[in-house]
C-alpha cells in the first residue's frame, strides 16, 4: 500500500461523507470549540486504542485533524488495525474551510 492511498483530498471526501462515509475528528475538545464539522464524530486522537469498538468497519472513516498530520497517523494505525477503508483528509480542517466551508472559523 502507498502512503498516497491513505490520503483523500477534500473534495472527495465531501463526496463520500454523502455516501455514508463516517467522519472522524480525532482533534482535541479546544480545537472543536474552535472550530467543527457538523456530524462529526470526535475521539481525540490519544483516545483512539481505548475506543476502536466505537467504530464501524462495514463503512469508510475519513480521519480529520488539524492540518492533515494527526489524522494521517491515525489513518495508518486504523488501517493496521483492520479498518481497510480509512483515508486521511489530506489538509485537515484548515483544507476543509479553503475549499468546502468558507463559513468555518480558522484558528
Amino acid at each position: 500500500m502507498t502512503e498516497e492511498s491513505l490520503d483523500l483530498d477534500v473534495a472527495a471526501a465531501a463526496a463520500a461523507l454523502k455516501t455514508g462515509a463516517l467522519l472522524l475528528d480525532v482533534r482535541e475538545p479546544f480545537e472543536l470549540a474552535a472550530a467543527r464539522i457538523e456530524g462529526a464524530l470526535h475521539i481525540p486522537m490519544r483516545e483512539i486504542p481505548a475506543r476502536l469498538p466505537e467504530l464501524p468497519s462495514d463503512r469508510p472513516i475519513l480521519v480529520l485533524c488539524h492540518h492533515g498530520g494527526r489524522s494521517h497517523r491515525v489513518t495508518q494505525f486504523l488501517r493496521a488495525q483492520g479498518f481497510s477503508q480509512a483515508r486521511n483528509i489530506a489538509g485537515g480542517i484548515e483544507a476543509w474551510a479553503d475549499e468546502i466551508d468558507p463559513s468555518i472559523p480558522r484558528y
